[in-house]
């Protein structure tokens, strides 16, 4: 199963907006630092002298929320799209909706070919049709009997051929032809056998 081109254009719409908020919430190089904040002690040798104890500082007050426009957006996406998935996690759900549908139309085909009767073979030859109770050649009988002939149990007619057969009389010079003269011989030439 394909995704369509209009879902596949929502989702990098969404990443987009997502990726953008961000930007516009940190900034390209990170959050900002107050000017307030401590500095940071530098990683330089300093002189040994007696160490003493340093009071440890107080936890950082937890962030409080900043009411501007960003923050808002930023909401807002949240709220419309509060499964956005990365593409990665997108593309890993189609491979295995992909790998279900195929699973699923190979075990449709093996069971489609499992309620099949038994190989099939084509062979040919040449076995007449017999004539039905109403005049017409019976050629699933003929193409039985060209399976049987070859050790098959039954058969089904795949191409025929049909032959005028006429008596010798009508060779005589000078004879009229009568209906009962010739006749037409349906045979099978080719079936598929099991």
């Amino acid at each position: 199963m394909t995704a369509r081109p209009g879902h596949l254009r929502a989702l990098h719409l969404r990443a987009s907006c997502a990726v953008l908020v961000v930007l516009a919430m940190f900034g390209p190089t990170g959050p900002a630092l107050s000017q307030n904040a401590p500095a940071q002690p530098s990683l330089s040798l300093q002189e040994q002298g007696p160490s003493t104890p340093q009071p440890q500082s107080e936890p950082a007050p937890a962030r409080k929320e900043n009411p501007g426009l960003i923050n808002e957006m930023g909401k807002l996406f949240d709220k419309i799209m509060p499964d956005l998935k990365s593409p990665s996690e997108t593309i890993h759900d189609l491979n295995a909706r992909a790998k279900d549908s195929v699973e699923h139309a190979v075990k449709d085909a093996g069971d489609a070919l499992s309620h099949m009767p038994g190989p099939a073979s084509m062979v040919s030859g040449r076995a007449i049709c017999p004539n039905a109770a109403n005049g017409t050649p019976d050629c699933k009988l003929g193409a039985d009997k060209l399976c049987q002939s070859r050790g098959f149990k039954d058969g089904k007619s795949l191409a025929t051929d049909s032959v005028q057969s006429c008596s010798a009389k009508i060779l005589i010079p000078g004879r009229t032809r009568k209906p009962g003269d010739c006749r037409t011989d349906d045979y099978v030439t080719a079936a598929l056998c099991q």
